[in-house]
């Protein structure tokens, strides 16, 4: 195979000059040098006026340096471009990369893509020509409820709640698995308020103390009540709310709506807690040193109902930690992230919260520990 011969700028201006003499023909003095008669013709189009670029690859240094730089600035813009639809998925798993190339795959080249994102192309078009697994079937399948049960919760449930729900369902999966997929996903929950204040102390009337002695534990339902205020701000002005909580159960057994913190707000919720109690045994109820509850109407109420009137003692807010739980659940869930303009629908979305998604969700939880409590009686 023979070389290829190479000819300088020099070289070609000279034979095209020839072929501009008088009487001279091109194939005539392509026959005389010993070149091609096509080439020469070429040379001789590639000189005309007319032509960008005389005997293309003969620039100067400075304008190969311009082009370099050129093509060197549009791959940048490439790669910036691809970089700012492709997500944060750097640093994540090699999985995620290849989906992120496989969005992009129509508007940037995939060598660029997976040299950006420091995978191989070989491993990227195994990967898209590889069937979805068992494995990944499931987790999709799975997703598809969780992203069905948290847009339900109004995008306020987490993951250990989120695996309590699907196990209710009888899904059989771990919290880690969950939590993998959730987070994988981007479906979380909302996170808590951390907020500071002081509490304010109240004397403890005559003969009262605390009998819960911070056990929150509860070995059977209305044997241990919790109650307390919160306050849910509207455009309207302030919505106070009192409850009365079983610590076996976990359910809101009494609630109480007003615009004003009185002890008639704090009676009624205790009354609608005793009409819903089933027995006539004695219940502790327990609050902290509220006016409310220190108050002299309040304290004779509970003596004509059978109720033992428990309070917490100065500047102990952990005495009633279970009731503060729920308010803190309740506004992370929902009151902080909405914006209420009157007190009437405020007053609406706490009725449907507790009635609607909190104590459903315990009944349902106390289903499942009967069940498997059954199950262990009833095994042999």
């Amino acid at each position: 195979m023979t070389k290829r011969k190479k000819y300088s700028p020099e070289f070609k201006r000279e034979a095209v000059a020839l072929t501009k003499q008088p009487g001279v023909s091109c194939r005539q003095v392509a026959i005389e040098i010993g070149i091609n008669p096509n080439l020469l013709s070429r040379w001789r189009r590639e000189a005309e006026p007319s032509s960008k670029e005389a005997f293309k690859g003969s620039g100067n240094p400075r304008d190969e340096e311009m082009a370099r730089l050129k093509r060197e600035n549009a791959r940048l813009k490439k790669e910036r471009d691809f970089f700012a639809r492709s997500g944060n998925v750097l640093r994540k798993r090699v999985v995620l990369r290849y989906q992120a190339i496989e969005r992009c795959r129509d508007k940037f080249p995939i060598r660029l893509m997976c040299r950006c994102l420091q995978v191989s192309p070989s491993g990227y078009y195994a990967w898209a020509a590889r069937p979805p697994s068992a494995r990944d079937v499931e987790n999709q399948r799975i997703l598809t409820r969780i992203k069905e049960i948290h847009e339900d919760s109004g995008g306020v449930i987490g993951a250990p709640r989120m695996h309590e729900d699907l196990s209710i369902e009888g899904e059989r999966l771990s919290l880690n698995r969950v939590a993998r997929l959730m987070a994988v996903n981007g479906v979380q929950g909302w996170p808590r308020k951390k907020r500071r204040g002081r509490k304010r102390q109240a004397a403890r009337p005559a003969g009262l103390k605390n009998h819960l002695a911070r056990d929150f534990t509860a070995a059977e339902p209305e044997t241990k009540w919790v109650t307390d205020i919160t306050e849910v701000t509207t455009t309207e002005g302030k919505l106070f709310l009192c409850v009365v909580l079983d610590l076996y159960s976990k359910l809101i057994v009494g609630w109480s709506m007003h615009h004003r913190q009185d002890r008639y707000m704090v009676i009624r919720a205790a009354e609608m807690a005793v009409w819903q109690r089933t027995g006539n045994q004695p219940v502790i109820l327990h609050s902290d040193r509220g006016s409310q509850f220190t108050s002299g109407d309040y304290q004779r109420a509970p003596k004509f109902n059978n109720l033992i009137s428990s309070m917490s003692a100065v500047g102990h807010c952990s005495d009633n930690a279970a009731c503060e739980g729920f308010f803190g659940i309740l506004k992370r869930e929902r009151v902080n992230y909405r914006r209420y303009r009157t007190r009437d629908e405020a007053r609406s979305d706490i009725f449907d919260y507790i009635e609607r998604f909190h104590n459903p969700r315990m009944r349902r939880r106390l289903a499942k520990q009967d069940q498997q409590f059954s199950a262990i009686l009833n095994r042999p």
